[in-house]
């Protein structure tokens, strides 16, 4: 498989080429305070997918379930292009118990040796046990908070067996639910719907008007962070980090808050390990601030701090990003969700584009290299785990890259592509192989040790796949 570098097509933007223009203008920065650009992606956001349900794009019970092997074979497993992964198993929204679909967020929970997987909705979440044989046995669904819109925008983790879950929707506030109860149901009871009243242990309620944006863990400390809570011109939280202890997860607590930088759209939290010999054993907030990667010491949650504040070539909204290795944080790769519509920077042909970062020194993080997407795709959400980065990256669906060769070229220049998986085959005649569209997937969870994937999308509903040879390298 070649090397992911070079310029490629050249792809008409989604947004305006008044907006691209305005981005090197100084006013645009004051645009990113006072929260236009990010109205402005998620009323496009909005507009497209109205379009969409109008269209019956939602009805994912338009799409048969799959629970037979398919293997990655001449590059297509069934309809969907693939190189090196091979499906495990389909399942519809509707079949995982949605009535609206519209799938985002997902993340694991590893449990006696068992893996589930939870699969967020629109109007709730599914909590489905991966299976050896790479099939998902569906347990049960939490709903939405009761009085609370339905909204695709649902961000969820998992710390320890507490499922925490946020939402755009005004009223839905952060849940707190023992997963342990998933365990208790019975095959009878299956699937089980669970009451999001009396069965939800804790729901915080400290949020403006109930939203998040987004939840972020540390594992290490064993706290929550609210980033990106509505509204954000509110002057106490301006939609930056906000921390919860739930150590009682039937009351949690707001212990601290960092608001200025403002809006945190995404973060990774957790304790430094890495060269800079100043941080060592202190806890860590890297945020990806829309213009800037925005670094915070958050030692004291109730005296947190920015560390430094850096932009970058071609920013236009810095989205989310990962650390290479926790226990070594000298680099981090992150991505932007517009520099492709915007035709901006090295992203200006279309291909989605990753930035290295040198975090070595944490008051001086410097951009180092970068790598792209053989196709024509906006980027989104990517998780590293042992030197492989998986990234779900919206209509070219999810994309396997072997990053471990970064510490010894920071350049991106031997970064390879190792595998991909195409779920989102409407696409594929478009020009240059796929679409700047928000459509396809949102997430993707590979950090299970069976190696199982799930890919959680938008209009489907969520495939498992795995890599068909761990050990490949592309020449």
């Amino acid at each position: 498989m070649a090397r992911m570098l070079g310029a490629g097509l050249v792809f008409a933007a989604i947004f305006s080429s008044t907006l691209a223009k305005e981005i090197a203008d100084p006013p645009y920065q004051e645009r990113y305070v006072s929260g236009q650009v990010h109205q402005e992606i998620m009323d496009r956001k909005h507009a497209f997918w109205a379009e969409e349900a109008a269209a019956g794009v939602f009805n994912s019970s338009r799409f048969q379930a799959i629970t037979e092997f398919t293997p990655c074979v001449d590059g297509r497993a069934g309809e969907f292009r693939c190189s090196n992964i091979d499906l495990y198993s389909f399942y519809s929204h509707a079949e995982l118990g949605s009535q609206t679909g519209e799938g985002s967020s997902s993340w694991g929970w590893i449990v006696d040796g068992r893996e589930f997987i939870i699969i967020a909705q629109a109007d709730g979440a599914a909590i489905a046990e991966v299976t050896a044989d790479g099939k998902l046995d569906y347990y049960g669904r939490l709903p939405k908070t009761p009085g609370a819109d339905n909204a695709i925008w649902r961000e969820l983790r998992v710390l320890d067996n507490w499922l925490i879950v946020g939402s755009e929707a005004v009223n839905h506030h952060i849940q707190v639910f023992d997963l342990n109860k998933v365990l208790e149901i019975t095959p009878e009871e299956k699937p089980k719907t669970f009451n999001a009243t009396t069965d939800v242990t804790g729901l915080w309620k400290g949020l403006p008007v109930g939203r998040t944006h987004n939840i972020v863990i540390n594992w290490d400390r064993k706290y929550v962070v609210s980033v990106g809570a509505a509204p954000r011109n509110n002057t106490t939280y301006r939609g930056g980090l906000i921390f919860l202890d739930i150590s009682d997860p039937a009351n949690p607590v707001e212990v601290g808050k960092q608001a200025e930088d403002g809006y945190v759209h995404d973060a990774q939290c957790l304790t430094y390990r890495g060269p800079d010999t100043r941080y060592v054993g202190q806890d860590i907030c890297y945020g990806y601030n829309e213009d800037t990667l925005t670094i915070y010491n958050t030692t004291d949650l109730a005296n947190a701090t920015i560390i430094s504040r850096t932009s970058y070539e071609g920013a236009a909204y810095t989205h989310q990003g990962w650390v290479l290795d926790p226990e070594w944080q000298e680099y981090l790769i992150l991505d932007d969700e517009l520099d492709e519509v915007n035709v901006v920077g090295p992203a200006a042909d279309g291909h989605a584009v990753t930035y290295i970062w040198d975090v070595s020194d944490l008051e001086k993080p410097r951009q180092t290299g970068l790598f792209k997407s053989p196709g024509i795709t906006i980027d989104h959400n990517q998780y590293v785990h042992d030197g492989k980065v998986f990234q779900s990256n919206y209509g070219s669906g999810l994309r396997v890259v072997d990053i471990s060769s970064i510490p010894t070229d920071p350049t991106g220049n031997s970064v390879k592509e190792i595998g991909f998986f195409d779920i989102f085959p409407e696409d594929d005649n478009a020009p240059g192989g796929g679409a700047l569209d928000f459509v396809g997937s949102w997430s993707s969870y590979g950090l299970f040790p069976s190696g199982n994937i799930i890919i959680n999308t938008i209009e489907r509903g969520a495939y498992v796949v795995r890599l068909a040879d761990e050990n490949y390298r592309a020449a």
